[in-house]
């Protein structure tokens, strides 16, 4: 059995581009939302004539769609993902935009029918109602307000629930920038860790559930979670998503 330092080490030394989970296999669980996002990705994808992908990631996920659109893009801000998915999307033929996330989207007005985007830092409502078509869709899985608190209150001591990421604050930002939104599905999804190292892993991928986490500056709370998982098993925690869909009207009142 691996002791809590070679733990630390493995988990601290996993290269953190792209958004490929399968390191954390036999060592993390997360249960996956009913509504199945690849699914309806691929369906959307094969009935769009041109369609983009705000911060894709690695593109990992978009590269499994079976049949890309006639036009596609992606936008993504840090460098390394930027490599990967060149790489993961160059069959798809897709034009891989570096941007930053809360910049504008550099794209004429109207210039797609779908954009998608999963787990997005931040929906520019504004620029994604000026890059729809009208009649275009919006279809995005989102990160929810309190995801894995239990984690952040452990490592951190008890935090206040931002509702930045709530989906009724995705409502609110949708119809603000004239878009109608037609689909909203929320859940929560049971997370289990098997071993600190895991834990060490996934704070430094998603790096918003310990603002600032470093295996260093905690020490003391991951020798604590080692000694709590060897006593009492997996420690649970619970991921929050939605998923949001909105539409461009056709056409406005007097236009």
């Amino acid at each position: 059995m691996p002791t809590f330092e070679q733990l630390l080490a493995e988990g601290g030394s996993v290269p953190l581009e792209g958004w490929d989970f399968s390191w954390f296999e036999g060592r993390a669980t997360e249960e996956r939302p009913w509504w199945g996002y690849s699914r309806l990705l691929a369906e959307r994808m094969a009935r769009a004539a041109a369609a983009l992908d705000v911060q894709t990631g690695g593109g990992e996920v978009l590269a499994g769609i079976p049949r890309p659109p006639p036009r596609l893009a992606v936008t993504e801000s840090w460098p390394p993902n930027i490599a990967a998915a060149k790489r993961n999307l160059h069959p798809l033929g897709a034009s891989v935009i570096a941007a930053d996330d809360e910049a504008g989207l550099r794209f004429r007005e109207a210039s797609f029918d779908l954009v998608v985007s999963r787990h997005p830092t931040v929906a520019v409502w504004p620029e994604i109602a000026r890059v729809l078509r009208p009649g275009g869709t919006y279809l995005s899985q989102q990160v929810g307000a309190g995801s894995n608190r239990e984690l952040t209150d452990f490592m951190m001591g008890p935090q206040p629930v931002s509702r930045a990421r709530s989906p009724q604050r995705a409502v609110a930002g949708a119809r603000a920038a004239g878009l109608t939104v037609v689909d909203l599905r929320e859940q929560a999804l049971r997370v289990e860790f098997y071993d600190v190292g895991a834990i060490v892993h996934f704070l430094r991928k998603v790096p918003w559930t310990v603002p600032g986490f470093t295996v260093d500056g905690y020490r003391d709370q991951l020798a604590r979670m080692h000694e709590r998982i060897r006593a009492r098993g997996p420690f649970v925690s619970h991921a929050q998503r939605f998923l949001i869909e909105a539409r461009r009207p056709r056409s406005t009142r007097g236009g």
